[in-house]
């Protein structure tokens, strides 16, 4: 499996192979890690040399202190690069604009009602497929002109989940 890490901007490619090979940005690296059971804490010995890392879960990433230094990290594999990108396109300046699923499932959460302001970037429906929960975010500011979703509703990749002006 096939991972991109960003650490503080700066962006690695991870690859993970089913036998428990690691790559890091084509190198092949020595890596074992351990969670100390009941803490945010693990013990990594990458390439001979020893780390204790304490890991804090954020809103869009992980908080990780190592040696006393912290780090703002986030983690995206393969399909949700694939998402992410989808999502980039750019969205008109103004006017109505209707946020579609950009893959089938189940909504879990919608973020926005009806008449909230919301700005670019601001999360607004929660859909889960295949297990995991992606985060659908409005494109630019504006105001919620009508939500056509709710919680338990499934939906097919292009439906309309709620417009916005």
């Amino acid at each position: 499996m096939k991972y991109y890490v960003i650490v503080d901007g700066a962006e690695f490619e991870i690859e993970v192979s089913p036998e428990g090979i690691v790559t890091i940005d084509g190198e092949q690296v020595e890596v074992d890690m351990v969670r100390v059971p009941g803490q945010n804490v693990y013990s990594l010995l990458l390439e001979h040399h020893s780390y204790e890392i304490a890991v804090e879960e954020e809103r869009d990433g992980y908080a990780i202190l190592v040696q006393g230094q912290q780090f703002h990290v986030r983690v995206e594999d393969e399909r949700q690069r694939r998402l992410m990108s989808g999502r980039s396109q750019l969205a008109p300046p103004g006017g109505d604009v209707n946020v579609t699923a950009p893959i089938p499932g189940r909504v879990v959460k919608v973020e926005v009602d009806v008449g909230d302001e919301v700005r670019a970037g601001q999360p607004l429906v929660i859909l889960e497929a295949m297990k995991m929960e992606n985060e659908i975010r409005s494109h630019r500011d504006g105001r919620i002109r009508a939500v056509h979703v709710s919680p338990g509703d499934n939906v097919d990749q292009g439906a309309v989940l709620l417009s916005f002006e």
